[in-house]
């Protein structure tokens, strides 16, 4: 008997994960690989592209090899891409410097220059402020400080058109990774003239647009040889790992409120159209869903503070071991706040010079108060991202949580205490790689449209409820980690100067 499935490949920063789900939203195996993260100099984030591409092989031939899922059996391919990131081509295709990535704060003198170009005309045809993240600076920065790279640009892409297009020979990029680079206006879902010349970004280099879910062709004879997988195997063009996670949450709806913790931390709701309300404090994406939009704070160190406090503090203990001693510790960690502002932060505090702290230090702390405190101190960064929509009376009632938060109970109550607000936890909880297989699900006709899928793929494990009292604790000391940021911006800048 054979079981027919769908791979949502999942590029992340840090690792490549393949999912194989069936129709009945089933995964039948998983396979990932990581690749390293360059960092060449302070501030500065770089990938080489290949090894997005090897990394994806190698997982694609250990579900075909290890897990036995037939070639034939894998009926469509999509993806989910980390956001942002800069992949420059020559007329051959050939990748030209290594791939700059979304947390690399290299762009701040670009953005200042988009912004004294076109100050806020540039939010209102982007829906965005311009960020060291965005692609845009990152070309602007190419042009500037490498010309003769520049001289030899043909094309750009984001991380997982470079893969799509490495498997299909098809050059293209989807409207939810369009409206992350900021080139894309996004009122009429078209590449920005205005734009373009004001910051002298030839309109050549910009890939053919696609939807989400369109068929973009099926696997080469070289990479099917490559990979084991079928040259019938048909392709769909994917979209920004965080549209892919709502869509992979079912955050189809505007009640809804998506909690993803990952290497940054991304608060993401659903909009059925843009909404001009948010002035650029939080982002604005076209959704993977045709003719829907998105919004979303990002924080960029996420669970990238808890990694660097494992790897710097706690080698001696499981990740796990670390996240149930801290939850044995009490509720405010004994007087200890943090501020997961490591590489700088995006929203609400668009500031690439800011630097995390540890506030209220005292020697009756033990190492598991630290660990709560940079816990706490990431969940309140959330409850910064969520205050913007409740400023603007956008409602919600429901925050669905994946990625790293949605891994523990002592977690997952942790953010229904400090949001105040109910969250669920997932049965099937994929994320970003769950979305990728239904945009092929959806693109094969297994199901009408995406809610008849989500309605089989997002199933609810869980809901759990804020206690009042933890609300009141955490009300209190939510007030403290608001004053931090005010307090220590100027110090973080003074500080720069010896980072080197």
């Amino acid at each position: 008997m054979t079981t027919k499935c769908v791979l949502g490949v999942d590029l992340g920063t840090s690792a490549v994960k393949v999912s194989a789900v069936t129709r009945a939203g089933t995964i039948l195996a998983q396979q990932s690989f990581d690749y390293p993260l360059n960092q060449p100099q302070p501030g500065y984030s770089e990938q080489n592209p290949n090894d997005w591409v090897m990394s994806t092989t190698v997982a694609i031939v250990r579900l075909i090899l290890d897990d036995q899922i037939r070639p034939e059996d894998i009926e469509g391919i999509s993806y989910s891409g980390q956001m942002h990131g800069l992949v420059l081509l020559d007329k051959q295709y050939q990748v030209l410097r290594p791939a700059i990535l979304w947390n690399d704060t290299r762009t701040t003198k670009q953005c200042a220059e988009i912004d004294q170009l076109l100050g806020d005309q540039f939010v209102k045809i982007t829906g965005n402020r311009p960020l060291e993240g965005f692609t845009l600076p990152k070309l602007m920065w190419v042009k500037e400080n490498e010309p003769e790279i520049w001289k030899q640009a043909e094309l750009f892409l984001t991380p997982k058109d470079y893969v799509r297009y490495r498997m299909t020979g098809t050059l293209g990029i989807d409207y939810s990774d369009a409206t992350g680079t900021t080139l894309l206006d996004l009122h009429t879902n078209q590449w920005s003239d205005v734009i373009c010349d004001a910051c002298g970004i030839s309109k050549r280099i910009l890939p053919p647009l696609v939807l989400s879910g369109e068929k973009v062709g099926t696997i080469t004879a070289q990479y099917a040889e490559f990979s084991g997988l079928s040259q019938q195997t048909v392709v769909f063009a994917g979209g920004a790992d965080n549209a892919c996670g709502a869509l992979g949450a079912g955050i189809l709806t505007p009640n809804k409120v998506l909690s993803s913790i990952g290497t940054s931390g991304v608060i993401l709701k659903y909009e059925a159209q843009p909404n001009d309300e948010y002035q650029g404090q939080v982002q604005l994406e076209d959704h993977v869903i045709p003719n829907a939009y998105y919004s979303m704070g990002v924080t960029l160190a996420a669970g990238y503070s808890l990694s660097w406090y494992h790897r710097t503090f706690c080698e001696d203990q499981s990740f796990d071991e670390m996240i149930e001693t801290a939850a044995q510790a009490p509720k405010g960690a004994h007087g200890l706040l943090f501020t997961p502002y490591i590489v700088g932060e995006r929203a609400p505090y668009a500031d690439a010079n800011i630097r995390g702290s540890f506030i209220g230090v005292d020697a009756r702390q033990q190492r598991a108060d630290f660990t709560r405190a940079v816990i706490e101190g990431i969940t309140f960064s959330f409850r910064d991202l969520l205050n913007i929509y409740r400023s603007q009376q956008s409602d919600f009632d429901t925050v669905v949580a994946i990625g790293g938060g949605a891994k523990s109970d002592f977690w997952l109550q942790l953010q229904a205490d400090i949001f105040n607000t109910p969250v669920t936890k997932l049965a099937n909880e994929q994320g970003p790689g769950l979305g990728a297989a239904m945009l092929a699900a959806v693109g094969l006709g297994w199901f009408p449209d995406f809610q008849a899928c989500a309605e089989v793929f997002v199933t609810t494990q869980r809901v759990y409820q804020p206690n009042p009292l933890n609300v009141a604790k955490y009300d209190e000391l939510y007030q403290s980690y608001q004053a931090i940021y005010p307090a220590t911006k100027d110090i973080s800048r003074a500080l720069q100067r010896f980072q080197a």
